[in-house]
């Protein structure tokens, strides 16, 4: 499977300067889930912004 990587730089929101798997989904996915957190997509930005991607943050960014 080749990544789409350029394509998927259009819905990345991740904002941390760091991130060598910005835009690059499967990996950020994968590597988010075995630290039992959700990837930066899965949040609006202002929450997204406080690098907090826990299942809670999550509930609570969507009123679950």
């Amino acid at each position: 499977m080749e990544c789409n990587q350029g394509k998927n730089m259009t819905n990345c929101n991740c904002s941390y300067p760091g991130c060598s798997r910005r835009g690059i989904c499967c990996e950020c996915l994968s590597y988010h889930l075995s630290s039992q957190q959700l990837p930066a997509c899965c949040f609006p930005d202002a929450v997204e912004r406080t690098y907090d991607r826990s299942f809670k943050a999550f509930a609570k960014a969507w009123n679950l």
